[in-house]
């Protein structure tokens, strides 16, 4: 069965159960400035969750174009996808968990005849400390579906330590089985609804030890193991609650909310183990096998899978008037691009061959999205301008690449790690480079990298923290200093070089302040004179740095910046200077501009592509 009719099956099925089917909403989020993209089916009916009515009623079934930018770094495993489908159904105040398990369960195993033997379930295994308990219903209807189907359907707790033990439904705390806004429960605001979820999973089977050939060999598997054999394809959340003063409280009006993803649901239809070995992607597969001159699939996994999920991102991106720049959504569009770029190099394919796949991606497409059709001029102008503009871009760092790993005469994993933070090289193109120079590569190179990863991902986590926590309540006076610089440089940049630039990163010390920004080209030195005397200029003037709290959406609304990397609370801290900056952060800043001394710029660089970095200190 080919995805087009599990498309049409899914909506076909619940419109018998009297439900509207409604049309995908755009990429782009409306009025919701929290997000840059659209990542899920419920995200544009959030109003008619929390209460407005629908104009189609109370029961409203689509298939919504999503995307996630979170999990570009994820794709290359089996189920991973920047872009995707999501199959959804909603009962705003109508059915509840009867109705939607049995339903769900019914289309998996009598439409999509999907063996029910295959399928495994999870639920909320309560909390006592908000006092909630286990969601027994959604047990009981789960073990009677199973049973009529001839399946014994035992529950099992603490299957992440103990292992499957036979079992059939399994318990997961708040980390799992609970959906907000907000995330977990502790993380709810007053008045925020949320409740637990029920996911259904698909087991890939143990013929294929996934589990075994994993680094999780060591640990039980269980069904939300990361080794990839087991496969969520649907989640029902029960908004059933709502949070108050005293805890949480059971919403008058019960919703469901279900999202499932097509490419995951095509996998098990078609009985494939990768949703790229499926039809929504295998056209794209075999062209990027053609133009790579025979290199197969299988032997090269990761750089197809890149490749392929890159630039059906990059069609949708491009057919919503998204163009590639250094900021916000641009910059994921234009990392996509160049991205698969990289990847193409990895397997020798030549350069601009980002148009044919995407012809192939809109052939997929068209009849369902027909906005991919309409803009295709559009969409492969700008794929063919961005390629040609980064083979330059990518020529100067292979070079620069080649040089460093020469001079030093050994490929380590630190080296390849700052390789890739410099210049965008991936791993493995520093590992062919050190192959081709005849460079030794360290034993640990794997490993190294890893670690690197891991350890910069930690200092950016509290770079962003301390963007959106504060220094620190043990900062001393000059590191308080320059936090209030950054909101200084950050207005005068936007000043001088335009409103393009976005903060892209930040890191203070009690000596000196380290400022990523989104430009595409190095400052002049009449650019900097400019920016550092704009900075002083406001130091003089001895203007007042206010603070206030106010809701994220009444921050933005009023001119606020935002780190549009970071996730914020419904309630934030804005800081003002005078009429010159204004931005969320948690603080602390001085109370006036002329406590701070005298600001000068060390130093201004490239970190990566259309990425600049910064270094002032405070005299």
């Amino acid at each position: 069965m080919k995805a087009k009719e599990i498309r049409k099956r899914y909506l076909e099925f619940f419109k018998s159960k009297k439900h509207v089917i409604i049309p995908s909403a755009s990429l782009i989020p409306k009025n919701d400035p929290t997000t840059l993209f659209v990542g899920s089916g419920m995200q544009p009916l959030v109003p008619y969750l929390l209460g407005k009515k629908h104009p189609q009623g109370t029961r409203l079934t689509n298939s919504q174009k999503s995307f996630r930018a979170e999990d570009i770094e994820e794709v290359g495993d089996n189920r991973h996808t920047t872009f995707f489908e999501m199959l959804g159904n909603w009962s705003l105040g109508d059915y509840f968990k009867k109705e939607q398990l049995s339903w769900y369960f019914e289309f998996l195993t009598n439409e999509l005849k999907i063996d029910a033997q295959r399928l495994y379930v999870t639920v909320f295994r309560g909390n006592k400390d908000i006092g909630i308990d286990k969601d027994k219903e959604s047990v009981e209807i789960w073990k009677k579906l199973f049973t009529d189907a001839g399946i014994e359907a035992k529950d099992v707790d603490f299957s992440e330590k103990k292992g499957m033990e036979n079992g059939r439904i399994f318990y997961y705390d708040e980390t799992k089985n609970w959906w907000s806004r907000s995330g977990i429960p502790q993380n709810m605001p007053e008045g925020e609804p949320g409740g637990p979820d029920s996911e259904v999973f698909y087991d890939l089977g143990k013929s294929l030890k996934r589990h075994e050939e994993s680094q999780w060999k060591d640990l039980p598997c269980h069904v939300n193991c990361d080794c990839g054999r087991f496969i969520e394809i649907g989640n029902s959340v029960f908004m059933e609650y709502v949070k108050t003063e005293k805890g949480f409280e059971k919403l008058k009006q019960k919703n469901v909310d279900f999202g499932g993803g097509l490419e995951r649901t095509v996998l098990a239809v078609q009985g494939k183990d990768n949703v790229f070995e499926t039809d929504l992607f295998i056209d794209v597969i075999n062209e990027i096998k053609n133009l790579s001159g025979g290199k197969e699939y299988k032997d090269n996994m990761k750089p197809f899978e890149i490749i392929a999920d890159h630039v059906k991102g990059t069609v949708f991106l491009a057919s919503e008037g998204i163009i590639p720049s250094n900021t916000e959504r641009g910059y994921v569009l234009r990392r996509l691009i160049r991205r698969a770029i990289r990847f193409g190099r990895l397997i020798n394919i030549p350069k601009n061959f980002l148009v044919p796949l995407a012809k192939k991606v809109i052939e997929t497409y068209k009849d369902v999205y027909t906005e991919v059709k309409s803009e295709e001029k559009n969409i492969l102008l700008i794929i063919h301008d961005e390629e040609e503009r980064f083979e330059k871009t990518l020529e100067r760092a292979f070079k620069e690449t080649t040089s460093e790993i020469t001079k030093r005469g050994e490929l380590t994993g630190d080296m390849a790690f700052n390789l890739y933070e410099s210049h965008g090289m991936p791993l493995e193109f520093s590992e062919e480079i050190a192959v081709k120079e005849k460079v030794k590569i360290s034993d640990t190179l794997k490993i190294d990298f890893k670690k690197a990863a891991e350890k910069h991902r930690d200092i950016s986590r509290a770079g962003a923290e301390k963007k959106f926590g504060g220094v620190g309540k043990e900062a001393g006076y000059e590191a308080i200093k320059l936090h209030t610089a950054t909101h200084l440089l950050h207005q005068a940049l936007r000043e001088v070089l335009g409103d393009h630039v976005k903060q892209m990163g930040s890191d203070i010390t009690h000596e000196r302040l380290r400022f990523d920004f989104s430009h595409p080209e190095k400052m002049t030195d009449d650019e900097i004179k400019k920016v550092e005397g704009l900075v002083n200029q406001k130091i003089k003037e001895d203007l007042e740095v206010k603070k206030q709290e106010m809701n994220y959406s009444d921050a933005i609304k009023s001119g606020a910046l935002a780190f549009f990397k970071e996730k914020y609370p419904d309630k934030v801290t804005v800081y003002s200077i005078d009429k010159f900056s204004k931005e969320i952060c948690a603080g602390p800043h001085v109370k006036k501009t002329s406590e701070l001394g005298s600001f000068k710029i060390i130093k201004e660089k490239s970190v990566g592509a259309g990425i600049r970095r910064i270094r002032a200190v405070i005299e």
